[in-house]
Order: C-alpha cells, then structure tokens, then sequence
C-alpha cells in the first residue's frame, strides 16, 4: 500500500496517571485515545500504522486495540524494551545504576526503524492532536520527495493540565522553519494568571508560545543522525537511572548541527491529553461532544 505511516508511542509506563493510559477506554463505544489518532490518519491518506510498544503489555494490547483496528487498517507492532538496541557498556552502565524503564522517545523511534520504509508521521498514543493535524501531515508527507522534517505546534495555554503541571518542548519558530526546540518540564498556570516554567521564580511563558506535543513528519533518512545522537547520549547518560532521550532534543540537536530542517504546519487543531488519571473525564467529555457533533460515528470501527 502507498501512502505515509503513522508510528504511535504506545510504551509509556503512566507513572502519573496510575496506569496504561495508552489502554483506558475513554471512547463513546469503548475507544482508547489512540483509537481516533489512527481513524482521523487513515483519512488522511495515510497507509498503516506502526504500534510501538512493551512485551509486557503484548496480550492486552492486541486483544484491546489491535483486534478491532487491524480488521480495518494494516498494523505493526515493534517493541521498546530496557535493552533494546543498547550497546554492552551502557547496559551494564544502566545496571549498576538501576535504571527500570527505556530510554525516552527517541530510543522508541529507533526500536520501530525495521517496520519504517516510507515518510512517516509520529505521534504519543494518550494524546487527542484533532484531525486537521493529521491532514496537515498526510498532505506532506505525500510530496514527493519528502525534504527535512515538519512538526504540528499546539498553544501551550491549550496543552495545560488543570491538575498538575506537564513537560513540554516549547518551539521558536523563524523564517517558517522550527529554529530551536527547549524541552521544559514543570510548567503550569500560577496563582498570578501567568504561565511558568518552574514556578513564579522561573522562566514566564506566553499563551501562545508554540510548544511540541510530539506530532512529527520525517522521511526514513532521519534514522542515521538520530542512532549518532542516541550513541552519543549513552555515552553520557547510561548510569543515570532516570535520564530519558527525548525526540525534541534531538530534532534540536539536528538544527544546529544543520542536519534537517523542520516546516511547521499550522492546523488549528485542537489537542487534549491524560496526563493525570483527573483528566480523564475531560477527555471523556470532549471526546463524547465531538461525537455528538458527528465529527466521529459513535462506534469508530463499526
């Protein structure tokens, strides 16, 4: 089949949330969020979807999500494990340490790299990212060829959770390319109305600042520098137990070195997510109002 793929970040562990997010049925007739993530691609054009995911979570995953979306869309399944694709220094590195979980987005993508052999878009699996980003990749991703990379950028003040506060990798843009991604974490709405970084001591964040929710295209050829940045992060991080290696920084890390430019693709779609197990019954709710509004049938795979 021709057309771009969707890969899915599905290996997440929920700290936060108290359990697999990537599974809670949130939808009118059972859905999980990624459900409507796969829905709105395949009208967008795109071909198949690629899961990546824990061999811990296999059996469920399959019988809740792939069953009833494989009968109507080609899916994968690639897996992200604590020892995927690491080198026998840094494993050992990791040990010592204790580390317990992967290495972060960007050690996901890499896991999923066999399945990829088309211009692809990625995104989270507990993210809601609206339709019109996905016709904004799909339509990319089509051209041929696929030059550089693109990204969907939401409002920060449209990305907050009520609940606590949230990481975000937050984009400057200039001359229409994505100029510099800073991945910042604690940020959240204070007491004074303003957004910060850190708490009112910290850095002050526009509403509108453009910030990444991990909605990206790129072409196959992303795969070489993004293995020479994992390689490089191991050989600094490996025996720190919690470090992670995030797709953000390292689509930074491509811009300076001036590896890969990135299109930001502007859809006013609107995004929201389960950060916190508090944030289900909005994403409940906005998932019910948009199938009210018959942006989606009741039963998505019918």
């Amino acid at each position: 089949m021709t057309g771009p793929i969707l890969v899915v970040l599905a290996a997440g562990m929920g700290s936060r949330y108290g359990g697999l997010k990537q599974m809670d049925r949130i939808g009118t007739s059972g859905e999980v969020l990624l459900d409507y993530s796969v829905y709105d691609a395949k009208r967008s054009g795109f071909a198949r979807a690629v899961f990546i995911i824990r061999k811990d979570i296999e059996a469920d995953f399959r019988e809740l999500v792939l069953r009833r979306i494989g009968a109507f869309f080609p899916c994968d399944v690639a897996f992200q494990e604590l020892d995927s694709l690491i080198p026998e220094t840094a494993r050992a590195a990791a040990k010592q340490a204790g580390r317990s979980k992967p290495w972060g987005t960007a050690h996901a993508l890499l896991c999923a790299e066999e399945h990829i052999d088309a211009p692809f878009a990625i995104i989270n699996a507990d993210d809601f990212y609206g339709r019109e980003a996905f016709a904004a990749l799909g339509a990319y991703l089509s051209k041929t060829p696929v030059s550089g990379g693109a990204i969907v950028p939401y409002a920060l003040h449209k990305t907050l959770s009520p609940e606590g506060s949230v990481t975000r990798g937050v984009c400057e843009i200039r001359d229409d390319y994505l100029a510099s991604v800073d991945e910042l974490t604690a940020i959240a709405r204070e007491a004074d109305g303003k957004i910060y970084n850190g708490g009112v001591t910290g850095r002050m964040l526009p509403d509108d600042t453009p910030v990444s929710m991990n909605c990206w295209g790129f072409s196959p050829s992303i795969f070489p520098p993004l293995r020479r940045y994992f390689d490089d992060f191991l050989a600094v991080k490996s025996g720190e137990p919690k470090s992670e290696c995030y797709l953000p920084m390292a689509a930074d890390w491509m811009i300076r070195e001036g590896i890969l430019r990135f299109r930001p693709l502007w859809a006013d779609a609107q995004w929201f997510g389960v950060t916190y197990r508090e944030d289900r019954e909005n994403a409940a709710r906005r998932i019910a109002e948009l199938a009210a509004a018959g942006v989606y049938p009741p039963a998505l795979w019918a």
